[in-house]
């Protein structure tokens, strides 16, 4: 009987017998033949792996196409038309960020070059 890793194959006919349980004492019926054979599969099976083996385009698209972003720098503020409560300037900046539950409108925090901010709920 040949075994290869957790799989075991009869003596007799080379058919593929059912579920090793990797244990020598168990017998194992070949369900094409009927013989009856030792247990010699191996109780635990380890594999191993990396990403280069399972190539893929949309991985090799993202390791080939790498941006460095620094958080500092990203502008998400937009300019609108509202006035402030502060100082009355006409043109204030948003930003517009999910803070309740995703069924729930967004929050509106409006920031002012005076250096007030305030925020709203839609």
């Amino acid at each position: 009987m040949a075994a290869i890793g957790s799989m075991v194959f009869c003596t007799d006919c080379g058919n593929l017998l059912p579920a090793t349980k990797g244990t020598k004492k168990n017998l194992l019926q070949c369900e094409c033949c009927g013989a009856w054979n030792k247990d010699t599969g191996s109780k635990t099976t380890l594999t191993k792996s990396k990403p280069s083996d399972f190539p893929s385009f949309l991985r090799q698209k993202l390791q080939s196409n790498v941006q460095a972003i620094e958080r500092h720098n990203i502008n998400t503020q937009t300019a609108a038309q509202e006035r402030c409560p502060n100082c009355g300037r006409e043109e204030v900046t948003y930003t517009a960020v999910q803070l309740r539950s995703a069924d729930e409108g967004s929050t509106l925090i409006y920031n002012c070059k005076c250096g007030f901010s305030w925020n709203e709920n839609n």
